[in-house]
């Protein structure tokens, strides 16, 4: 698996998300008693009456991007027999977050931590997430460790979960990484990484699993002014992510065992979106074979080709409806997460998201054979609004910072032509589509009768208006 796309950046002058930030609403400080309740946990450390086994002989790693100072996982590799065995250290906030305290009641309202290009609404302070509850290198942390068996083809054979003490030995980063991978110098921690990561990849395409390798648009700091950066994912990241996902997997399993839980679903794609689909790959003249599904077939396109792209942009609409889906007793009558093709759950970031504090409690009373406690029974029912209407905010910031920096990207070239790709066409009840530049990268709308889908065509800017967030071409 290789990086197919090149990184592109732009710079844009100085940039104010402020209006942003008020307009979604986001907090600026914790309120004083979740503040000063983070501060005593971070001085006291970790509650003495949750048993740890100490585990800080294992050589721990962590993969995030550069500047990340909140790491939620660590990872040890290792062979076990003809298979493999996965560490999978989470960090455990419960160990420092106290069920009914001022801090959980202001995580409920925050939900998850939402990032902008000038810096970050966190959900819990940093005192903490980049703090005593971060798994920073060369520091004993009280972590929830998820010990996972694989045979050689990749298949999960047997799950651990238990509170921990775990010590990462490094703090790693994507780029780099992957150019140890690509030097043949890989830190030993992670050295399976690109072959564990592989074959978790074919698992995923046999089971019948969508991933949309679109490069992504991001807005970075650049001194004085910002960039806009379209960057492909580095393999390293998609390895990295298939061991959460098996993690998230695996308490899936466990939760639906033990009849209680709280999963990420996502209804299977619908057989008329495939059908369109088809439809769509046929009139790109990208080819189809019969065996292949539609995770087989995307999986082989590559992104920086036009036509590929806008297939993979349509391949968007078969992925709608993911939510959480809390139980009881009897399963849920759908299950499933429809882009992994199999029962999910969120558990390995809790630093950043509500929902995996909860699930990973129920996993971890359901491993023990011990009552889940009623706390995290009263929150599974509530958390599903919670996580829906904090996926919007950060949706919205996400789209929000882009469309900023576009906008003022753009704002003095009214007029210019720019070469761009097609990838998508509005119905017949709309003349246009959304174009995606070639430099600098922008994704806009563009206007013209006709537009054809998957092919290069010249734009004129006719708008840049910052202040609205737009901007808009009309094909030449």
């Amino acid at each position: 698996m290789t990086s197919r796309v090149t990184t592109r950046r732009v710079v844009a002058p100085r940039i104010d998300f402020t209006a942003l930030r008020r307009e979604l609403d986001l907090p600026a400080e914790f309120p004083a008693a979740a503040q000063r309740e983070a501060d005593e946990a971070a001085q006291a450390g970790p509650s003495p009456l949750q048993p740890r086994t100490d585990r800080s002989n294992l050589p721990f790693v962590t993969i995030d991007p550069a500047t990340s100072r909140d790491l939620d996982q660590a990872v040890y590799l290792s062979r076990h027999g003809e298979g493999y065995r996965v560490y999978y250290a989470i960090a455990d906030v419960v160990a420092f977050a106290r069920p009914g305290g001022a801090l959980e009641a202001e995580t409920w309202k925050r939900g998850q931590t939402i990032y902008l290009p000038d810096g970050k609404v966190p959900l819990h302070p940093p005192v903490l997430s980049e703090g005593s509850s971060s798994l920073l290198p060369n520091e004993a942390r009280p972590a929830v460790l998820w010990t996972i068996d694989l045979d050689a083809t990749g298949s999960a054979t047997a799950t651990h979960v238990e509170r921990a003490v775990v010590r990462s030995r490094a703090k790693l980063d994507y780029v780099g990484v992957q150019s140890d991978v690509d030097a043949g110098r890989v830190h030993p921690s992670i050295a399976l990484l690109p072959e564990i990561g592989n074959l978790l990849l074919e698992q995923a395409l046999e089971r019948g699993a969508i991933n949309l390798p679109m490069p992504e648009q991001e807005v970075e700091r650049d001194g004085d002014g910002w960039r806009l950066t379209l960057r492909a994912p580095v393999p390293v990241e998609e390895y990295n992510a298939q061991i959460s996902l098996l993690t998230g997997m695996a308490a899936a399993r466990l939760m639906l065992e033990g009849g209680l839980g709280l999963l990420r679903t996502m209804p299977p794609p619908r057989p008329e979106a495939v059908a369109r689909l088809r439809a769509a790959a046929a009139a790109l003249g990208v080819p189809w074979p019969d065996a292949a599904s539609p995770g087989a077939l995307i999986a082989s396109l590559n992104p920086a080709e036009p036509r590929a792209a806008a297939l993979i942009d349509q391949a968007a609409e078969m992925m709608r409806g993911a939510g959480y889906t809390p139980f009881e007793g009897a399963p849920p009558e759908q299950p499933n997460h429809g882009a992994v093709a199999a029962a999910y759950a969120h558990v390995t970031a809790p630093l950043r998201r509500l929902a995996d504090r909860y699930a990973t409690e129920a996993c971890l009373s359901i491993f023990a054979g011990t009552e889940v406690p009623s706390w995290v029974r009263e929150a599974l029912p509530r958390l599903p609004d919670v996580m829906s209407s904090t996926d919007r905010v950060a949706g919205a910031a996400e789209r929000g910072a882009v469309e900023l920096t576009e906008a003022v990207l753009l704002a003095d070239r009214i007029g210019e032509e720019f070469d761009a790709a097609v990838l998508d066409v509005d119905d017949n009840h709309r003349k246009g589509g959304a174009v995606a530049l070639d430099d600098p990268p922008v994704r806009a709308r563009c206007e013209g009768d006709a537009l054809p889908l998957g092919e290069r065509i010249r734009v004129r800017l006719i708008e840049a208006d910052p202040a609205k967030r737009r901007v808009l071409f009309h094909a030449v």
